[in-house]
């Protein structure tokens, strides 16, 4: 299972991107609209709530929500830097900018595919060898 958060429905179109993959190959997973700045308490009880094995974050501009995410669980972060400005550089150096202690995988400026197909790798890692 994958929980997909995004900061925004503004960022609808990566997640598409995302889903497109998830769903080509059969992996449930649910999606979120959720602020890290605006939202901070419903974000903390999804993430408390959840059963996902990985997250991918969907985010642009300061792009917090990545490792907001990461602070608040172990589970593996795969964050999705979006180009709202800057070309989407400013949220690509906020996700690989992570202190020591709160890791975040960073894919692509808009690349939602790349995150649905590492998000997958890593599902294969945890089911390897309980398939038959």
């Amino acid at each position: 299972m994958i929980d997909i958060i995004a900061g925004s429905k503004s960022d609808e179109k990566i997640v598409l991107k995302t889903t497109q993959i998830l769903e080509e190959n059969k992996i449930p997973f649910n999606v979120y609209y959720i602020s890290a700045h605006r939202e901070h308490d419903k974000l903390v009880e999804t993430i408390k709530a959840s059963t996902a094995d990985v997250f991918i974050c969907i985010a642009g501009l300061a792009a917090a929500l990545p490792g907001v995410v990461a602070a608040l669980t172990i589970k593996p972060v795969i964050g999705v830097p979006v180009s709202a400005a800057l070309n989407g550089l400013d949220a690509l150096l906020s996700i690989v900018q992570m202190p020591k202690g709160v890791p975040v995988a960073a894919v692509g400026i808009d690349n939602g595919q790349n995150a649905a197909h590492l998000a997958i790798r890593i599902l294969k890692l945890k089911n390897e060898g309980k398939e038959s």
